[in-house]
């Protein structure tokens, strides 16, 4: 008879062998082991929490049904990640469609409206430990718009090249610096914000 496999202290490529073979206790080793890293990837770039939720949870189910095309080039957590990354990414891409077409039916009866913003030159990051800054980047983050959240996301913390980048929000290389650029004086200018509230600078 043969043994029960340990799935606890089974190496990564060796659950995801098993799960390509239609394994689902080594599949759900996997989600125990990297549920959190999802949500969080979700997290970072949708600011909410009942959306990270749910596009994490159908990053599982497509990971699951496309478990043939991971053949381990990189880590099962990093193939995962895209797989959030788009879902997120197509999801934003739904939402600013909704939201175009609320603005235009809005502008139609009351006429365009601009948003102005003052950007401000301020160095944020004096005399804040690690932990008071993870903080106030994660609050400045939430006020991002979606676009500027996402480009940031995908180049600081996904590190992915400004082409890469351009492919998967459709959009120029261009777009993409400007809307990196802009997201960086933006968060300097809410984190300077923030540490003017707390007197940590004049």
């Amino acid at each position: 008879m043969p043994s029960v496999p340990d799935y606890s202290t089974a190496k990564e490529p060796q659950l995801v062998n098993w799960a390509k073979e239609g394994d689902l206790q080594s599949f759900e080793e996997l989600v125990s082991r990297y549920r959190d890293r999802a949500y969080a990837r979700a997290f970072s770039i949708m600011r909410n929490e009942d959306l990270a939720v749910d596009l994490s949870q159908n990053a599982w189910v497509k990971a699951w049904q496309r478990l043939a095309q991971f053949h381990g080039e990189a880590s099962f957590p990093t193939w995962l990640n895209r797989i959030v990354t788009n879902l997120c990414l197509d999801e934003l891409r739904r939402r600013k469609r909704a939201r175009m077409d609320s603005i235009e039916e809005i502008e139609e009866a009351t006429g365009p409206v601009e948003n102005r913003m003052e950007i401000q030159e301020v160095d944020p990051m004096e005399r804040l430990n690690r932990e008071e800054l993870r903080e106030r980047i994660d609050a400045a983050m939430a006020k991002l718009s979606d676009n500027h959240r996402t480009v940031l996301v995908l180049y600081e913390y996904e590190q992915i090249e400004y082409k890469h980048i351009a492919e998967k929000m459709g959009t120029s290389i261009g777009t993409v610096m400007s809307r990196l650029f802009y997201a960086r004086k933006k968060m300097a200018a809410l984190l300077g914000e923030t540490l003017k509230r707390d007197g940590l600078i004049e």
